[in-house]
Parts: structure tokens; sequence; C-alpha cells
């Protein structure tokens, strides 16, 4: 039966630190077996979460015009991005079925680390009272999870510091999604797309999302339903740790299908933290037992490359191993 982990990370925060060895153990089951981990003991707020529900609703409850005013031109990963003007699963190098782009809208800040030419974070903010504050709050409290991510997925591979000496000054994304399709009967016959099959970029990803059906991973060559438990943060690997440790932990492929519940389409929202390492580092794969090797590449270029697919509309050529498994679970 498919399950997904579930690791207590209390011992690399206030927790007991002679419990670490056990969570790195966990932590490393799990990053092999499936990618994904279920993480409680994680010291989040509920004012935070509660604070960044309400930032959600308050900004996609704005009326189009308004949101369209937050578009960011200039090339960067930030701002709004309207349902429909992406297409994740050309970060693979595979086109949606249909040629169809994805259901969903979202709204990006992020870290100077990969703003934009002229300087600054390149951050757009709508003007709505307390959002900023939420979503800084929020952002917050993720960097620290993803802190004791790194520590502890460091012992995992066997020193602490590999995963913190990639990301001194990193890129990091807060991502806000949507999946903008009102509350409705689904007709007969629809096939729509909430987020195309996908890996994500970078090394670490931390998830609040709606108790909501919709995600779903692929183990084994199958699609399978992930909803988060009560009070846990998802996370998940990216691409630069599938290539740092050569697929000894993989880089899942997940995707989002609109949430339907006896024929019904529902609201479905989540916020989803990328953690990326520095633009110039350099991710190499570590001798591993095992490891299958990549090329090196600095997070900037692999950035670059997933980033003209989903966004650009680019197919990314150089995913080769992901977009096979898309392919085989097609089949």
């Amino acid at each position: 039966m498919f399950v997904v982990p579930t690791v207590d990370l209390s011992p690399y925060l206030d927790g007991d630190p002679g419990a670490r060895p056990r969570t790195a153990i966990a932590l490393d089951h799990a990053c092999r077996s499936v990618g994904f981990v279920q993480v409680v003991g994680h010291g989040v707020r509920p004012r935070a979460v509660a604070g960044l529900e309400a930032a959600l609703d308050a900004l996609f409850a704005l009326p189009m015009e308004q949101k369209r005013d937050l578009v960011v031109t200039d090339g960067t990963n930030r701002g709004y991005s309207p349902p429909r003007s992406e297409s994740v699963s050309r970060s693979l190098g595979v086109e949606q079925a249909g040629n169809m782009n994805d259901y969903f809208e979202a709204f990006n800040v992020g870290t100077a680390a990969d703003g934009p030419d002229s300087g600054g974070d390149g951050n757009v903010w709508p003007d709505l009272p307390g959002f900023r504050e939420a979503v800084e709050t929020w952002t917050r409290e993720a960097r620290r999870v993803v802190r004791a991510l790194a520590s502890a997925l460091g012992d995992a591979l066997g020193d602490r510091e590999v995963l913190h000496r990639l990301a001194d000054d990193p890129v990091q994304v807060l991502r806000l999604n949507h999946y903008a399709l009102e509350e409705q009967d689904l007709p007969d016959g629809a096939d729509l797309s909430g987020m195309g099959e996908h890996t994500d970029y970078g090394l670490v990803t931390v998830l609040w999302a709606d108790r909501v059906a919709g995600l779903q991973v692929l183990h084994d060559g199958t699609w399978h339903d992930v909803l988060p438990a009560e009070g846990a943060l998802l996370v998940n690997l990216g691409d630069l740790t599938a290539r740092l440790t050569g697929d000894r932990w993989r880089s899942t492929l997940h995707r989002v299908r609109p949430p339907v519940e006896n024929g019904r389409v529902r609201r479905r929202r989540s916020a989803a933290f990328f953690h990326d390492g520095d633009p110039d580092a350099v991710v190499e794969t570590l001798p591993l037992a095992g490891a299958r090797p990549y090329p090196a590449t600095t997070v900037r270029e692999h950035l670059a490359r997933k980033l003209a697919g989903s966004r650009a509309g680019t197919l990314n050529t150089t995913a080769g191993r992901e977009a096979a498994r898309v392919r085989e679970a097609a089949q």
C-alpha cells in the first residue's frame, strides 16, 4: 500500500537532540522510497497558518484587472501568473495533452538572489491590508523549517553541512497557488489539469496545502492521491537534490488534478516554499554507493532551463530521466 511517511522534525528544532539520528534515518527512508514526507513537529504557529490562508483568500478574490497589475514582465520569477499562462510539464520537456496550459493562478515572491538585473528582490505587492506582513511571517517560518531539514538531510547523507554549503545566499521563492475553478458542477467529459506533471526544480520544497484532494505523486508507475495530514507540512525533494545524490533520493513527479467530489469541483489552495540554493553554486553528484552521476551544473543554469519551459513555453531538453518516467506512466 502506498503511504507518504510521517517524520517528526522537532529534534532538529526545539526537541531532544538525542533523537536526531532517528529523524535522519526516517528521512533517508522516506527520500529513498517516496521522495515526499509528511513533516510534523515543525513548530509553525497556528496564527501564521491563519494569516497565510487569509492572505491567499484576499489576493485571489481580487478582480482580474487588479491581479493583472501584479504581472511581472522582466523575466524574473515574480508576481502574478493568470490561469492558463503556464505549463509546468514543459519544464520536463513534455507537452500537456491537448497542448492546454495549467488551470491554476499563482503569485510569487522571493529573495534578491534571483532578482532583476537592476537589483533588489523584484517583488511586487498587492494593496491589501496585512497581506505583506502575513506572507513575510510565513516565509520566516518556512525558512526556519528548511534550515532544520537541511541539517537533518545532511545527517542522513553523512555530512550535516552538505546542503548548507550550497545555500549561503539562496534563491528562495514562495508561490501561492489557487486552482482557479470556482466550485461548480463538472461538465461531462471534462479533462482539466490543475497543474501538470512535473518535478520541483531546487533542493527542498516545503508545502502547505488545503486538506482537499487533488495532489498526486507518481510511485512505481502509478499516480497516487496525497492528502496533507492534519497539522502537517508536506516536504518533497527537487531536481538539484536528485542530482546531488545521483537519484539515491528522487525528485518525485507530481501533479494536481482538479479536486472533484460527487461530480463537483472543489476549491483548492496551496503555498509552496522553494529552497533552491545559491545561483552560482555548482551541484555535482556525491560519491554515494549506487549513485548515477549527473553532469555538473550551476543552480542558475538549471533553474533557467526549467523556468524557460514552464513560464516561457520552451521545452526543456535536459530532463531526460524525469520525462521518461512521465511517458512510461502514460502508457
